[in-house]
């Protein structure tokens, strides 16, 4: 009983930095996807392969849905091969505008909605070495 209060004050830390901890943790991981993202979407509309391939995970996948024409994916490579050859998007500066919103976070998981004006992507982030990469993204393409 005598080490009682010793372990009490020992555990006091736990109770009380622990949601302050995670709290921070999050919004610095929000701040941290978002970036990502907005590294990927920028990428692609400068052309810079460099830039997008360091927003890739290695196992990066993309599902385009459009319309009636059937789904095609891409993998990293690709996107980044596309990205080097096809240089900046050929669309007005009006039109490269996005939204991003970042939806969840579980440990090294996450998931954040990217809206521009012609595609919407569903994108799913896995933090590695401190750093979060697109693993993941199913994009739905406007007409």
């Amino acid at each position: 009983m005598k080490y009682a209060p010793l372990a009490f004050a020992l555990c006091l830390p736990l109770f009380f930095n622990s949601p302050a901890q995670s709290q921070t943790t999050t919004s610095n991981d929000s701040t941290a996807v978002q970036a990502t993202v907005r590294n990927y979407i920028e990428a692609y509309y400068t052309g810079d392969a460099a830039r997008m391939q360091a927003t890739l995970h290695p196992h990066y996948l993309k599902h385009m849905i459009h319309s009636d024409i059937p789904m095609r994916e891409w993998t990293g490579p690709q996107m980044v091969e596309s990205i080097r050859t096809q240089g900046p998007a050929d669309m007005p500066a009006k039109e490269k505008t996005e939204q991003i919103t970042v939806m969840d976070i579980s440990g090294e998981i996450a998931t954040a909605k990217l809206v521009t004006p012609h595609w919407m992507d569903y994108m799913t982030l896995q933090k590695s070495n401190g750093e979060w990469k697109i693993l993941s993204v199913v994009q739905r393409i406007d007409d």
